[in-house]
């Protein structure tokens, strides 16, 4: 017999605390990363493609090797896969800092950086906070520890940036290194759940859960909405400062609006965890696309300034980040805990292959049509589009689709 949750957090203070503070440095440290494609390609005289193509490939490879390491987080335990991807992370930072050519940049930024947030992000500390609580609890405690995630987007953008001008840009990777290393000893305080929090019913194997997943239409509409929200998160964190400087706008204007993201999603994130437990999660999904959409289509269609740029940080930010605890919610609302890591790691993906396409995208489009204009006519389009594929979805358990079937 299946023991239940008790209906207070019980036993999952440490685990929310430990798990926000590990989204807070693996989250701010990866949002700064557009900080540097200035400095890093000038300094090495490449064109922003190269830049581009590095931070295109570690959210590739974060998105192909999450499901593995979402399978392992659900078989062993967070706690070894958080520690290990710390160490893979350090390293990649570390590596950034080397001026040893292009290779050793696009190894350090996309194979070993990607690796390492594939241990240290949402999919694998959701689902370990996810089994500490209960099920009416869950999309709250997910909005809870995304919302300090967006604190740590707020708070390291002026650290980082206050590290590329007063260590340079070399200096500035190696600080953060350490600084990410700090994730190993939290690692230890995501623990296992004492007693298996899934019913009969979410109690599969891992072949059947894949099945199911892979056999239900709302888990691939699911997918491919979420492909908008990587296209979208990474092309504006990573070409935003450059495509503000284009228009004669300084960095410390870029640096100000990615915090105000950051910070202003704070809430986003927390009242999209409450409001989740509360309604359709998808439903409100299909909202926060579409205030996507007209968020970016009234910047670039308006004149840019720096006032414009403050008025579309702060309006962004209330949708930067909202999607991930009603994405992973409905994950867990339909599928059940057990397998969480591995399917919420494999819906991360196709955010990732979105995140690729952003990324390199608009680094490709600028150097060859000198604009960023069809890259934001892009986004804008997919964000349109996964309003769309978001609202028919069910949060019905798979209990639930079988009865009625």
């Amino acid at each position: 017999m299946r023991a239940q949750p008790d209906s207070k957090w019980h036993g999952a203070g440490v685990a929310l605390i430990c798990g926000s503070l590990i989204l807070l440095i693996s989250l701010g440290v990866r949002h700064a990363f557009g900080l540097f494609l200035q400095p890093v390609s000038l300094n090495q005289g490449w064109g922003r493609e190269t830049f581009a193509f590095a931070i295109a490939l570690q959210n590739l490879v974060w998105g192909a090797s999450q499901p593995f390491s979402g399978m392992l987080s659900d078989r062993f335990g967070a706690k070894p896969i958080v520690a290990v991807g710390a160490l893979l992370y350090g390293a990649g930072l570390w590596t950034m800092s080397l001026v040893g050519g292009e290779a050793t940049f696009i190894l350090g930024a996309g194979v070993l950086i990607g690796l390492g947030l594939s241990g240290t992000t949402f999919p694998v500390i959701f689902a370990a906070i996810s089994r500490l609580v209960a099920p009416e609890q869950r999309s709250l405690a997910m909005g809870i520890t995304m919302s300090v995630g967006s604190f740590g987007q707020f708070a390291m953008l002026p650290v980082s940036l206050g590290l590329i001008v007063g260590l340079d840009w070399q200096g500035a990777l190696i600080a953060l290194s350490v600084l990410v290393l700090a994730i190993f000893p939290l690692a230890f305080g995501i623990r296992n759940a004492a007693a298996p929090v899934a019913n009969a019913a979410e109690d599969v194997s891992f072949g059947q859960a894949l099945s199911d997943a892979f056999g239900l239409r709302d888990f691939w509409l699911l997918s491919l909405g979420f492909f908008a929200c990587g296209f979208q998160v990474v092309f504006i964190a990573i070409h935003l400062p450059a495509f503000l400087a284009d228009e004669g706008i300084g960095s410390g204007v870029a640096t100000i609006v990615l915090a105000l993201i950051g910070l202003v999603n704070i809430a986003g994130t927390y009242y999209a965890g409450l409001w989740g437990g509360m309604r359709r999660k998808p439903l409100l999904l299909s909202w926060i696309y579409l205030g996507r959409a007209v968020a970016i289509a009234g910047f670039v269609l308006l004149p840019v300034t720096a006032t414009s740029a403050y008025v579309f940080g702060a309006v962004m930010g209330l949708f930067w980040l909202s999607t991930v605890p009603l994405t992973n919610g409905t994950v867990a609302a339909v599928f059940g805990v057990k397998h969480m890591s591995m399917l919420a790691g494999i819906v991360f993906f196709a955010h990732q292959l979105g995140s690729f396409a952003g990324g390199w995208l608009g680094g490709w489009l600028y150097d060859r049509t000198g604009s960023y204009d069809t890259a934001w006519g892009i986004a804008i389009g997919l964000s349109l589009l996964a309003a769309v594929l978001n609202w028919p979805i069910s949060e019905r358990t798979l209990a639930e689709r079988r009865a009625s079937a």
